[in-house]
């Protein structure tokens, strides 16, 4: 039962605090033996005597970093009361606000996005509105986070934004009930026909529930693609709902070792077991997509389903934050997040990447080797090895260098590119395609090849190559301005190689274990072609 193992170990990566760990008592500062009396003594001596005067509170805050940093440990810090806010809405996907997502556009704080459900859908807030002042406060140098910090607030109060919308004279008022907004963390699309597609792209309270309800919807699918790629974790619990929604009861999801409070050093391990039966039929292939920046919790569901040969794991050899981190209240609104345990796929793998405290990663000598439920070869030693390896990255030579050079003349290249796509999306809109599938123009960049040019970008940089990469990019967010999200993801697939292959792969399986047969001969070429090339062979 994953409860109990949640009552030891509640979160990996972004984590719920415990409650108990954060109350008063327990051994004060005079507890310590002589050390503690030193170091008070250091402080006092440092704060009359050093040449450079510093407060009480300052060395205080100067004494807790020292020590954390002392530790050794890479994730390890004290949050700020701000640092747990933002903690809290980013693990959350909660805040207090009216529900729309802003951009600077065009030098204008514009609206991109109005969610459904939220005040600003009610009040009638549109895309393509453009913030010119918030409350009394006019907003005519405003950027994105001079707009929110006003919009934001508490729950129930009320907020009037004012709006240029084109075709209105003067700016419209709206006045808005602030309110708890969610902002889901997944999305949901059948792409190609017959492809169930969901990414997911962080680990947040309902998480599981949110997948539980787009997977109900998926129909005759004839597979599921898990898109897991830049998710960087997030809650525990929800991991081992999320992968308990596709293995059998009973199925061990994954094993924490952690030290048991206030030990000398004993650890204690507990597994944590599915306990619903699958949401999704056993012979419905599943393919689970994870890269570099997938992280935490995320890898806790893509080693789980891989461990189970419930999923087909394509894409890079993920992050390899395999500990946990409790965090705990401190007093005045803090909090401290430290390690105190790892965590290990249902076959033992300890994915874990060691790394030094800028981050580096601390390779070992050797790789070692596991077996699948089902007698596939897996790797272990930190993160998780894809069972086919592609490479995230799709820019040719001549793109990289195009990417270089914009990057170095300080141009606002994706700004240009958001706004090319807004702009024609707003021109479907006005036009009366956006209801249908509009086709993005195709003189569209016509005018960010000039800006290029004007911004002193060379003539030989800009390729009829780099025209149709930036096209590319620009197309995927014009479908996505216009709600047409299946669209846009069949764009990607052009140059999308992972999810491309993962596209071709589902076409061709009946069954999970066909996919799983697919696999392996795709990894054969993969493999022979880089031998060819005289590159090393993928799994690495």
């Amino acid at each position: 039962m994953y409860r109990r193992c949640l009552t030891a170990l509640l979160v990996v990566g972004l984590l719920a605090p415990w409650g108990l760990e954060g109350q008063r008592g327990g051994r004060g500062p005079r507890d310590g033996g002589p050390e503690s009396e030193v170091f008070e003594r250091a402080l006092e001596v440092i704060r009359d005597y050093a040449l450079e005067v510093r407060a009480d509170s300052a060395l205080w805050e100067m004494a807790i970093e020292g020590l954390v940093k002392e530790l050794g440990d890479p994730y390890a810090t004290v949050l700020s009361p701000d640092e747990v806010a933002r903690f809290e809405e980013q693990s959350t996907g909660n805040y207090a606000g009216i529900g729309i997502e802003i951009s600077e556009l065009n030098g204008a704080v514009t609206v991109t996005t109005v969610f459904n459900g939220t005040p600003a859908e009610d009040a009638g807030l549109m895309v393509g509105d453009r913030i010119v002042g918030v409350n009394s406060d006019e907003g005519d140098d405003w950027g994105v986070e001079d707009a929110s910090s006003r919009i934001r607030g508490e729950p129930g109060t009320r907020v009037i934004v004012y709006i240029d919308r084109d075709g209105v004279a003067e700016p419209i008022p709206f006045q808005i009930r602030r309110e708890e907004v969610h902002i889901p963390a997944v999305r949901a699309e059948r792409v190609f026909d017959d492809i169930w597609y969901v990414a997911l792209g962080r680990v947040t309270r309902n998480s599981a529930a949110e997948v539980d309800s787009v997977l109900t919807e998926r129909g005759d699918a004839r597979g599921v693609i898990f898109d897991l790629r830049q998710n960087p974790g997030g809650y525990l619990d929800e991991s081992l709902k999320l992968a308990d929604l596709f293995l059998d009861r009973g199925d061990v999801l994954v094993t924490t070792r952690s030290r048991m409070r206030a030990s000398t050093g004993e650890l204690r391990e507990e597994s944590a077991r599915a306990r619903m039966t699958p949401r999704i039929e056993e012979e419905l292939p599943i393919i689970v997509l994870v890269d570099r920046q997938s992280a935490s919790a995320s890898e806790i569901v893509a080693g789980a389903l891989q461990d189970h040969d419930r999923a087909l794991v394509i894409g890079e050899r993920t992050f390899g934050k395999g500990t946990v981190q409790s965090v705990i209240p401190l007093p005045e609104g803090r909090l401290i997040r430290l390690t105190s345990g790892e965590w290990f796929t249902p076959q033992g793998r300890s994915l874990n990447r060691p790394r030094d405290l800028e981050g580096r990663v601390i390779e070992p000598d050797s790789i070692p080797e596991f077996t699948s439920i089902g007698g596939r070869r897996l790797l272990g030693g930190g993160g998780v090895f894809p069972d086919l390896e592609i490479p995230g990255d799709t820019l040719s030579t001549a793109e990289q260098a195009f990417v270089n050079a914009a990057a170095e003349l300080e141009f606002p290249l994706q700004m240009r590119i958001q706004e090319i796509a807004f702009e024609a999306s707003q021109a479907a809109r006005d036009q009366g395609d956006g209801d249908g599938l509009a086709d993005f123009p195709a003189d569209a960049v016509d005018g960010l090849f000039s800006a290029l040019a004007e911004a002193g970008l060379a003539e030989d940089g800009l390729t009829d190559e780099v025209r149709s990469y930036l096209r590319w990019r620009a197309e995927i967010v014009f479908h996505r301005r216009l709600m047409q999200n299946a669209r846009g993801l069949e764009v990607q697939t052009e140059r999308d190689s992972v999810l491309d292959t993962a596209v071709r792969l589902l076409r061709g399986a009946t069954d999970q274990e066909s996919l799983f047969e697919l696999a392996l001969a795709e990894g054969a070429l993969v493999e022979a072609g880089s031998a060819a090339d005289g590159g090393p062979p993928p799994g690495g």
